[in-house]
């Protein structure tokens, strides 16, 4: 790995790591050849600088020693414990054992309007926190343009947001993210494929989903919903005009994945409404309130999550 890529990877770790609830390192730090994700020992050295934060926050902030322990992990693979070997004058060395597999994935993708740039670097924090399997940003009709140039995508902002999200909830996984021009965009390139990919045509079943209540279907909606594999659901969070709320929503049946969409702040367009409805989607309100981007997603995500079964 070059050294431009191991020196951004340690200023993300390093950023933030008031907030640490696991010591993450990538890779190339270990002193292996090659990480044993398939060797029968996990066992690796890691060196920390004095000067690194990882390091200050161990010795300074933990007040660990020579022998203590700390929860560790690599970015992208396993998890387990570091034990401090040795402490220099230029800084510590560590032995850590990965045995543990990370958290499971959330079946759950995220299209999201382009929302502000502060807000931005919060709301992939909580998706990564989430464990959510992917965030797609899109540039919505009704978005602020200038929203879309912001600098967190090439600048390692976001993925330090991710990185951030991903040792709050002592993951090392992180969800993909992906750009897209417009709404209808991510609905052909994306969802299409997913479907192409999941099973045939005509293995296809009509809606109403199992965990949709008919009662949320009028009957010019039902008719006009296309077919998908009965085990994804598409949802949508809109106030104007909402086909039910996410609160009435059923339990989802087992290993069901869902696909969530989010306006921007000023909402969708009523072409992309259009669009949402005919590619499958139904439309459900969070409630009365007018919520920031990132509140909704993070509140609609939680309710999808619930139906998933995965917060009990």
């Amino acid at each position: 790995m070059h050294y431009l890529t191991i020196h951004l990877f340690s200023l993300v770790v390093n950023s933030q790591i008031n907030n640490v609830n696991l010591i993450l390192f990538n890779d190339s730090e270990l002193c292996i050849e090659e990480y044993p994700a398939k060797a029968e020992c996990a066992e690796v050295t890691v060196f920390l600088s004095r000067h690194d934060e990882r390091a200050v926050h161990l010795l300074k902030v933990l007040h660990k020693t020579v022998g203590s322990s700390f929860d560790a992990g690599v970015l992208g693979g396993k998890t387990g414990n570091g034990v401090i070997s040795e402490i220099t004058a230029t800084g510590l060395r560590a032995v850590l054992n990965l045995d543990t597999d990370p958290p499971s994935r959330t079946p759950l993708r995220l299209g999201v309007g382009f929302p502000r740039p502060i807000q931005l670097r919060r709301l992939l924090r909580d998706c990564s926190s989430l464990g959510l399997a992917a965030v797609d940003l899109i540039a919505t009709e009704l978005g602020e343009k200038s929203y879309r140039d912001t600098k967190l995508l090439d600048d390692g902002g976001a993925h330090a947001a991710l990185v951030e999200g991903a040792i709050q909830a002592r993951d090392t996984r992180l969800p993909e993210l992906a750009v897209y021009s417009s709404l209808n965009t991510w609905l052909q390139k994306d969802l299409l494929q997913r479907r192409q990919g999941t099973k045939s045509n005509t293995e296809f079943s009509n809606y109403p989903h199992p965990s949709v209540p008919p009662c949320l279907y009028e009957g010019s909606l039902e008719n006009k919903l296309p077919k998908i594999t009965p085990n994804i659901v598409l949802l949508a969070a809109d106030n104007v005009s909402p086909r039910g709320s996410f609160s009435e929503l059923k339990p989802f049946q087992k290993d069901t994945e869902a696909v969530l969409a989010v306006g921007s702040e000023r909402g969708w367009s009523n072409r992309e409404r259009e669009q949402l409805e005919s590619a499958g989607f139904l439309r459900l309100s969070l409630g009365k309130r007018a919520l920031r981007t990132e509140t909704a997603c993070t509140a609609a995500a939680v309710l999808v999550m619930d139906k998933m079964g995965l917060l009990g």
